[in-house]
């Protein structure tokens, strides 16, 4: 089958490529049908390497996607050849201590699509457990199904946060995953979300949510936007997804006393932190690593229609020109939120 495959740094190339697996009993074999473009899979096609994760070998990329299920093992008696679904891309250790208390995202046997030395899902057809397969309501569409995955590390931030019916939250970084965080923070509870950044465009597209305010902190800093939104209080909850190390330094300066920093953005180096300033507030720091136990309530707000995604959905590129795809992701990081790749009828 041809699959998008990462040569290594740098260089892509679209062709056969064999990714051995059978399907087991409690799998099912599933045609994808859409895909969308991570950060993470850009950051291993500019770098070649994430953390400690190197592409040292040729690697398929991609990990959220849609589909429709094609074949069933013979215990899978949720699923059925012909449903919609869309797919959780990390496979855990059952059997592990991290999957027996319920943070099978932390696993460190986790077995996780386009992370080396897995491969992903930017082919025809992929083999996966029917327990982390999940079917689509009639009323979200295929590119919404591949908009599960990277709203479910919103929806874990917002979980982590502990959100208070009415709190006002801040998220710094306007990127596909802070909109992410920004949406799932509305949707748990918050009365209010500030989200800051310096590319206005990316600005302009989540301040058209209700509920949503932003602050190019080009012009404004952002601690003094909070403050005058908060009467000098503070927020309740500060989401930092940028990854970047002034944004990172700069989070106790917009929490209220008391309040809580989630962090989700991963910075490139290590960044010190201002212990005093954070013990100063009693400040409650979370941290977030992908998801656990989130996809099924993700689905449920699409389904409600509390959630509204597509608006983040940049452009679809067809598989044969999917090189292209991702030369546009790493060109235009300031304008496009989320690009997609529609695979092959």
């Amino acid at each position: 089958m041809k699959a998008l495959v990462l040569e290594e740094k740098g260089r892509l190339a679209l062709r056969d490529f064999d990714i051995p697996g059978t399907l087991g009993p409690k799998d099912v074999r599933i045609k994808t049908h859409t895909v969308g473009i991570c950060g993470s899979d850009v950051h291993y096609y500019t770098h070649g390497k994430i953390g400690h994760f190197v592409v040292n070998a040729p690697m398929v990329l991609g990990h959220e996607a849609s589909g429709v299920v094609l074949e069933c093992g013979a215990e899978v008696t949720d699923l059925k050849p012909g449903d919609r679904v869309c797919m959780e891309p990390g496979i855990p250790d059952p059997t592990s201590r991290a999957s027996k208390l319920g943070i099978y995202n932390v696993d460190p046997a986790v077995r996780f699509w386009a992370t080396p030395p897995i491969h992903g899902c930017l082919t025809p057809e992929v083999i996966h457990p029917a327990a982390f397969t999940y079917k689509l309501p009639e009323s979200v569409s295929f590119a919404e199904g591949a908009m599960v995955e990277p709203f479910a590390i919103g929806m874990q931030a917002a979980l982590r946060a502990r959100i208070q019916p009415g709190d006002v939250a801040v998220v710094t970084g306007a990127g596909p995953i802070g909109m992410m965080v920004a949406l799932a923070a509305l949707a748990g509870g918050c009365a209010k979300v500030i989200v800051t950044d310096m590319a206005q465009p990316k600005l302009d597209i989540i301040g058209a949510y209700d509920g949503i305010e932003t602050v190019n902190i080009r012009d404004t800093p952002a601690a003094e936007a909070v403050a005058q939104a908060t009467e000098g209080w503070g927020a309740d909850v500060v989401f930092e997804c940028s990854g970047a190390a002034p944004a990172i330094l700069g989070v106790a300066d917009l929490a209220r006393p008391g309040g809580a920093i989630v962090l989700v953005g991963m910075p490139v180096d290590p960044v010190p932190v201002d212990i005093v300033a954070l013990q100063a507030k009693e400040l409650r720091i979370e941290t977030v690593f992908r998801y656990a136990n989130v996809y099924d309530r993700a689905i449920a707000l699409m389904a409600s229609g509390k959630v509204d995604l597509t608006p983040l959905i940049s452009g679809t590129i067809p598989f044969e020109d999917s090189i292209a795809g991702f030369d546009r992701a790493v060109e235009a990081r300031e304008t496009d939120v989320k690009l997609q790749i529609a695979m092959p009828e």
